[in-house]
């Protein structure tokens, strides 16, 4: 868990560190990374406020916890990852060329929390095999 919070700090710091993006390219990746930094953050809040009182950091689920299979959890299992995937590609978009490399690890540092934190929703979910059946991208639709 303490694994994703330091790539992404070191993802924040790079972003000051060059190479930056091309100068003729900077404007647009600029306003692509504001839109992606927004849908981002909104999908987050809505995801997270869906969970409710189970939202933890961790990947195993609480005790107050319930499956959610609605809203963007209907499209990916992980809307969370997702959505700050979406966020820091965006970030990444303004700030520069490593830190879009340190955002393609916290994908694989996400993309292995997720596979560890299904193995506790299926322990604690009885339909979970269903769900992730119906739902059958982890992290990035129509991708993984």
């Amino acid at each position: 868990m303490w694994l994703q919070f330091a790539v992404m700090a070191v993802l924040v710091g790079v972003g000051f560190l060059p190479p930056e993006w091309p100068h003729g390219a900077q404007r647009t990746l600029s306003v692509v990374g504001l839109v992606s930094v927004v849908a981002g953050g909104a999908i987050a809040v809505w995801s997270s406020r869906l969970l409710g009182r189970g939202f933890t950091p961790y990947p195993r689920p609480l005790a107050s916890g319930e499956l959610v299979d609605r809203g963007p959890y209907r499209i990916v299992r992980h809307p969370i990852y997702s959505a700050g995937l979406l966020f820091f590609a965006g970030y990444s978009l303004y700030a520069g060329v490593l830190a879009l490399i340190v955002t393609v690890v916290l994908g694989v540092v996400w993309a292995l929390k997720a596979r560890v934190e299904e193995g506790f929703l299926r322990e604690r979910y009885a339909d979970y095999d269903e769900y992730a059946s119906r739902v059958r991208f982890r992290l990035v639709p129509f991708l993984y």
